[in-house]
């Protein structure tokens, strides 16, 4: 690291220890919520209503809505692959982060609300525009990101950064079943012949929303806008911010450049560490990409309905907070290298699981004739056997795929020096964004190639196969033995 860091690193550890028994402070909160409030953009739009919609609907052939978002999620990852990791790296010499941050804000609220005008009529954006939207967002939400991580320590205070930090990823939690769950009512369940029985339930859309204009699926846009607005002027009240820099924009830059090569060269040093980051690389871009084609795979393949996708966002959304506890255990019975090798087979067998589902189809070789079998049950939603055998499939990966976020961090400080803490998890940020394109690559390649979905699904078993194969070649973290008594 330049000097210049080093100094601020001490300057913040000096000012902002804080009280570890003490409560979170009012611009900690209020840090956390910024968070919370912008991860119904990815809930609603990315993975479970909006995308599959524009895939399904808008584009008119799920196979080839499926090539076309993949095709678009490369430029972004480009986009992120060339700056956040410089952005990251310049930082701590950028001075105040909130006006770079109101900046960003500024732009993605109205580009999110814009995606209401995606009309199934073609009236409205045209599947080029709405994607040339998504892909700007996508890039904006990483450096908002990066921007917002950075502030951790400054509004929480070192000691109480866990507690935000927890705090954040609760509300994003929240946030994301309130809006599936308030969606699902006010728009997807009312005027159902099923529902109508249900008291709980509005007789018709509220708003006059009307279903055979599509506006259920395309509200979430306005609803994501608003919920990022609001949620994001509480950070701007309230949370600290970092002082001014002392060098213009242009020289952080250059020094974040130069911070940034000097991370990879320590890593380079350490072999273990280095062979996991790789392997990570991998394995990262494939877990993301399950979860941003699940959505679209499932309407497309499974022929499921926006009903049926917020109850599956709203499902998964719950049993993915299981997996950070399943992760800790398994870091804990078996240590987290194999603890992250069980989560990989895990996730890798539930896309090979997918691959041989459909409505007529159970895991390759079993025939399904929903017209000879009764129903589930007399609900609107998840009503065949395929159904019920492909949400338990998505149990499964969001369990797994949840407790490998957390597996993979606690492999690295298993992997570093102490001392050296810092710049390995520089480098952890740096892997996670360097190939975010590869996923969204192999997907459409696999696509196109196949035309068909699951040509592209599958091409994700290759990144996972890669993550996993790395990971043999890793020495150390095994479990930790307790300390022999006296």
């Amino acid at each position: 690291m330049s000097e210049a860091i080093q100094e601020a690193d001490m300057a913040v550890a000096a000012t902002v220890a804080g009280d570890p028994n003490a409560r979170l402070s009012l611009g900690a909160a209020c840090w956390s919520l910024f968070e919370g409030a912008r991860n119904p953009y990815v809930v609603l739009i990315t993975i479970y209503i909006f995308m599959p919609y524009l895939a399904a609907t808008v584009v008119g052939d799920p196979v080839r809505g499926q090539e076309e978002i993949s095709r678009f999620s490369q430029y972004s990852g480009w986009v992120v692959m060339l700056t956040a990791p410089i952005l990251g790296a310049s930082i701590d010499n950028l001075g105040r982060r909130k006006t770079w941050l109101a900046g960003i804000v500024a732009l993605m609220v109205p580009l999110m609300a814009c995606l209401w005008f995606t009309k199934a009529d073609h009236t409205g954006l045209s599947v080029v525009q709405t994607l040339t939207i998504t892909t700007t967002i996508g890039v904006l939400f990483t450096w908002s990101e990066v921007l917002h991580n950075s502030l951790l320590v400054r509004a929480a205070g070192l000691a109480a950064a866990h507690k935000a930090s927890g705090l954040a990823l609760a509300l994003g939690n929240f946030f994301a079943l309130a809006a599936l769950g308030f969606t699902a009512w006010a728009f997807a369940l009312p005027g159902l012949p099923s529902t109508t029985d249900w008291g709980w339930v509005p007789h018709a859309p509220l708003f006059g929303l009307s279903r055979a204009r599509h506006e259920p699926e395309r509200v979430v846009a306005l609803l994501a806008a608003g919920t990022f607005a609001l949620g994001a002027l509480p950070f701007f009240l309230f949370t600290p911010d970092a002082p001014r820099g002392r060098i213009p924009a242009l020289q952080a830059f250059r020094r974040g450049a130069r911070d940034l090569l000097e991370m990879v060269r320590t890593v380079r040093r350490h072999r273990d560490a280095g062979v996991y980051l790789l392997s990570r690389m991998f394995f990262v871009d494939g877990m993301v990409a399950i979860l941003i084609y699940a959505g679209v795979y499932a309407v497309g393949v499974m022929k499921w309905d926006a009903l049926e996708m917020l109850f599956f966002g709203i499902i998964l959304s719950v049993l993915a907070v299981l997996g950070g506890f399943v992760g800790r255990w398994l870091d804990g019975a078996f240590g987290p290298k194999m603890a992250l090798r069980i989560e990989l087979c895990m996730s890798l067998l539930g896309i090979i699981c997918f691959l041989g589902m459909g409505p007529n189809r159970i895991l390759y070789f079993w025939h399904w004739d929903s017209a000879a079998h009764a129903p589930m049950w007399n609900g609107p939603f998840f009503r065949t056997l395929p159904d019920w055998i492909f949400l338990l499939i998505g149990f499964s990966n969001a369990i797994f795929i949840t407790g490998q976020f957390a597996s993979a961090r606690t492999l690295l400080t298993r992997l570093t020096p102490p001392s050296q803490t810092g710049a390995f998890f520089g480098v952890y940020a740096l892997s996670g964004t360097a190939t975010s394109w590869l996923g969204p690559m192999l997907v459409n390649a696999g696509t196109h190639i196949f035309k068909t979905q699951q040509g592209g699904f599958a091409s994700i078993t290759l990144l996972l196969a890669l993550g996993l194969t790395g990971l043999m070649f890793v020495r150390g973290g095994g479990r930790l033995e307790a300390p022999a008594s006296p």
